[in-house]
């Protein structure tokens, strides 16, 4: 299933590598279970050949007990597979699941979107796929050959007969595979789309109520649905119809097996024995195809998760080792800066300009200029499609990421709060790197009393330690935002990135954040902010102006504002135009 390692990308290699001993050893234990398995067709052939002719009683015992012993052993491998394809399945997911977590956060430019709600979900059918009952079927295979061979040592027509069934159910499962490959594959990606559509729905659930969207959007995701379910049932009728003519293929053979050996018999060119080893051995030879065809569906699905994880992590820069490089003094500046959509149409383009360390900006220009985008880009939350940002000159992606991020702190439009407490989003989860806990809170609340939220979040149950739902649910929006400011500020950055940190804010709350904010100035903080409202202009050393994606206008703040609104005429002109009027 898998391709050749060294075309595969190196997580998978690894993950390959860290298995292959499991599977190894599981296909050792079905070549024993497979050569066990020829005993029960030994005692039917001495029971009948020797033990009723001759009445041999004690013949008989000797052979149970052999049988027995056989039959035990074949038992304890089967439960050491079964044991060993789980511990892969564990094994499996120690090695990949983080790398898949990790690979879709840190490609913030990944064209589909179901590609990365989807990648762990399509993990997890690749992992019980090739840990699950159809890999027993491919282990059980190579032995199909074997079993043929048996067949045609008890005699050429029963070989001939065997031969001729695996053909013809080799057949079946190439016709399967035809029949059923695109038509899963379609139905696995509606299948894709149609949760993610309905999870994304279920997010936001209280916007739905609110707008009486829930008939509309119920009745979309029907139609997804049954879009969905409509593929799935042509593919499975497809499938299902070749996997009951492969079942029927299976036993009719085996009986004509049985038929043919008691026609021989008759003619005594076999035994009696050989007339009911026949059919065991037909039927052996015929399981591991009927068992490959009856998971057909698995595979499919298996071989899609596995094209999925390998684009995933084919687009996904490995990890490398990169220079420590030490703590940016507050410089940043861009050349030709330039962020596409996923339709690749630029969305900013040409942007070039540098701040000096502890001045600050306001970032201003139209709805939908690309202000946002811009800030984005600098906090690296989106990967420029091209052009540099560097921090005191040096590239931003010639810094460890994790690294940067602690002299960063960036507060997006929306808060974009995570399940946990407050302390917890204020701390950027690191408690949960084995941090010191009194160094995390002592750093938390500072960040909370900086930003002005140190009292909202006392008033709220439980305090710091009060629990947010999914998407940071259990706050208002000033709130949120409030705590998002708090998280921005938390081990107080050199670099402060905010998008529009007043837009949910009172006069109160807008009153304390220009406090901050200056305070923050006066420490040489280096500040680009994103501003509709004019609150913060009188504390802002440069204005920058987006339109259409491109800087238009950046310099000191009442220059900028000169070219934006002119100031008025004087009153002796206004007189004299009025008097000639």
């Amino acid at each position: 299933m898998l391709q050749p390692l060294r075309t595969q990308p190196a997580v998978i290699q690894a993950a390959a590598d860290a298995c292959r001993k499991h599977f190894m050893s599981a296909l050792l234990f079905s070549a024993l279970l497979n050569l066990l398995f020829i005993a029960p067709m030994l005692y039917m052939l001495q029971v009948y050949d020797r033990v009723l002719p001759t009445a041999g009683t004690t013949t008989l015992v000797f052979l149970t007990l052999v049988l027995v012993f056989a039959l035990l052993t074949l038992s304890a491998l089967d439960a050491i597979r079964s044991r060993l394809l789980v511990r892969a399945s564990v094994r499996l997911d120690r090695v990949l699941s983080g790398a898949i977590l990790d690979a879709t956060l840190t490609r913030p430019e990944l064209g589909s979107e179901r590609l990365a709600k989807q990648a762990m979900r399509e993990f997890d059918v690749l992992r019980q796929t090739l840990t699950g009952p159809v890999m027993v079927g491919i282990f059980d295979a190579p032995w199909i050959p074997v079993y043929i061979l048996i067949a045609f040592l008890i005699h050429p027509w029963i070989g001939v007969l065997a031969l001729v069934g695996a053909l013809i159910s080799l057949f079946l499962a190439w016709r399967n595979e035809v029949a059923t490959n695109a038509p899963l594959k379609r139905a696995n990606e509606a299948a894709g789309r149609a949760h993610a559509g309905f999870e994304s729905t279920v997010a936001s659930a209280d916007v739905v109520r609110a707008l009486g969207l829930r008939r509309a959007l119920v009745s979309g995701h029907l139609d997804d649905r049954h879009n969905m379910m409509q593929l799935q049932t042509d593919a499975s009728l497809a499938s299902s119809g070749l996997t009951a003519t492969s079942k029927f293929i299976r036993l009719l053979l085996q009986s004509l097996a049985l038929g043919l050996a008691a026609l021989l018999a008759i003619d005594a060119k076999v035994s009696p024995g050989a007339v009911f080893a026949s059919s065991f051995i037909v039927g052996r030879a015929l399981a591991p195809i009927d068992q490959i065809v009856g998971g057909w569906k698995n595979l499919i699905q298996a071989w899609g998760a596995y094209h999925t994880l390998r684009d995933l992590f084919a687009e996904t820069p490995d990890d490398v080792s990169v220079t420590q490089l030490p703590a940016p003094l507050g410089n940043l500046s861009t050349e030709n800066l330039g962020v596409a959509g996923l339709d690749r149409r630029p969305i900013i383009a040409g942007i070039s300009f540098a701040v000096e360390s502890g001045e600050m900006v306001a970032i201003v220009g139209p709805s939908g200029a690309g202000k946002s985008t811009l800030v984005k880009a600098l906090a690296g939350a989106i990967v420029p499609a091209a052009g540099i940002i560097r921090f005191d000159g040096a590239d931003q992606r010639n810094w460890d990421p994790e690294r940067l991020a602690e002299y960063v702190g960036y507060m997006p439009q929306e808060p974009s709060l995570f399940a946990g407490t407050v302390k917890e989003n204020i701390a950027r989860f690191r408690n949960r790197l084995g941090e010191d806990q009194l160094s995390v809170d002592e750093a938390v609340v500072e960040a909370a009393r900086t930003a002005g939220a140190h009292d909202l979040i006392l008033k709220l149950p439980g305090g710091y330690d009060y629990m947010l739902g999914l998407g940071g649910r259990g706050l208002s929006v000033g709130q949120s935002q409030r705590i998002a400011l708090a998280r921005a500020l938390f081990r107080d950055p050199q670099y402060l990135i905010l998008d529009e940190p007043n837009s949910s804010l009172d006069a109160e709350g807008d009153a304390q954040l220009i406090q901050t904010l200056e305070e923050l100035k006066n420490r040489g903080r280096t500040i680009m902010i994103v501003a509709h409202r004019l609150s913060v202009l009188p504390i802002v050393d440069r204005l920058m102006v987006i339109q259409d994606g491109r800087l238009t206008m950046f310099g000191p703040r009442d220059e900028v504002l000169r070219k934006i609104a002119p100031p008025p005429p004087p009153k002796n002109v206004i007189s004299s135009v009025k008097a000639s009027s």
